[in-house]
């Protein structure tokens, strides 16, 4: 009985509404998310892909890595620890919205998607390490992380409409259908920039394979959605002033375009300079960013007319 109200007292204590703490760590769940997509390019950048040649182990009978390995080691094991980190955020966040799960249960699943998500990142990490880096498993490992990115967006964003109880001017169809374009050419532009990176030099370690793509080609591949996303943006930048009053929509277009223009200006000057490993590793986050960028304007778009709790 002493236990069943120990539990009553517990859940008692957790947030019933959306407050500042559930919002921060939405917030947190987002820029962990970013930031180990960052420190994973990291890793393969400084040639540390196989500083950890083993998984779970680091190496055959430790945890941890042995002084052999050398940096590299020490960089790859605290890649992999940043995923505890990852975890405990998004334990927190679940915990956070617990007594909320019926009436706010579209925040409930967005967090338990993205805490499963983490393991399912661990388990592609062991197999990218089991296979010597394959560059598609690697490609994997890094588009995972996108949708953890993606869906990290749209629980900032449903946490803010609520905490700040916002109201969202309509939109038309027309900008709902174009901003579901642009989203899908920003995924569409990462998924092939993932394909140029199996075929570029910086592979993670001396040993792993590569793509035997001509690098031109599969380059070209990667841009021909970035021009169709950067059309799409000039459409909805027109739209969103000329048939929308919602000024977050616009808002957020235009950090779509500050992103698309860093991006483009990284992308050209690391192909024509040989791919230096600095421009390469902000490409990587710039990546990161469209992706937060084009699912804010996406989600944006398609928000209710008016405020109104997530799930009424």
């Amino acid at each position: 009985m002493s236990s069943d109200l120990a539990a009553k007292s517990w859940s008692e204590k957790l947030p019933t509404k959306v407050t500042g703490l559930v919002h921060g760590l939405a917030i947190a769940s987002l820029v962990s998310q970013v930031g180990i997509i960052v420190t994973g390019g990291a890793v393969r950048l400084t040639k540390s892909g196989l500083g950890c040649s083993h998984w779970p182990n680091c190496v055959p009978g430790s945890m941890t890595p042995v002084p052999a390995m050398g940096i590299h080691g020490i960089i790859e094991f605290g890649n992999r620890t940043l995923t505890f980190v990852l975890l405990a955020i998004a334990v927190a966040f679940l915990v956070s919205v617990w007594s909320m799960r019926r009436t706010h249960s579209s925040l409930f699943k967005l967090g338990l998607i993205l805490l499963l998500g983490i393991p399912g990142q661990a388990v592609i990490g062991a197999i990218t390490v089991w296979t010597g880096l394959n560059p598609w498993v690697v490609s994997l490992h890094f588009l995972l992380s996108g949708t953890l990115v993606i869906l990290a967006t749209l629980l900032v964003n449903r946490t803010r409409t609520e905490f700040k109880a916002q109201e969202h001017p309509s939109t038309t169809k027309t900008i709902r259908q174009v901003s579901t374009a642009a989203w899908i050419f920003s995924i569409i532009s990462v998924i092939l920039g993932t394909i140029v990176t199996g075929t570029g030099p910086h592979a993670g370690d001396a040993s792993t394979p590569r793509h035997m793509f001509d690098p031109l080609l599969v380059t070209r591949m990667h841009t021909a959605p970035v021009y169709l996303l950067i059309i799409a943006t000039i459409a909805l930048i027109v739209l969103a002033y000329k048939a929308s009053d919602n000024a977050r929509l616009r808002a957020s277009l235009w950090w779509l375009v500050v992103v698309i223009l860093i991006q483009a200006a990284i992308g050209y000057t690391q192909h024509f300079t040989g791919l230096p490993i600095a421009l390469v590793l902000l490409h990587m986050l710039g990546a990161s960013l469209l992706l937060v960028s084009s699912t804010d304007v996406w989600d944006r778009a398609n928000l209710l007319p008016k405020y109104q709790r997530v799930d009424s």
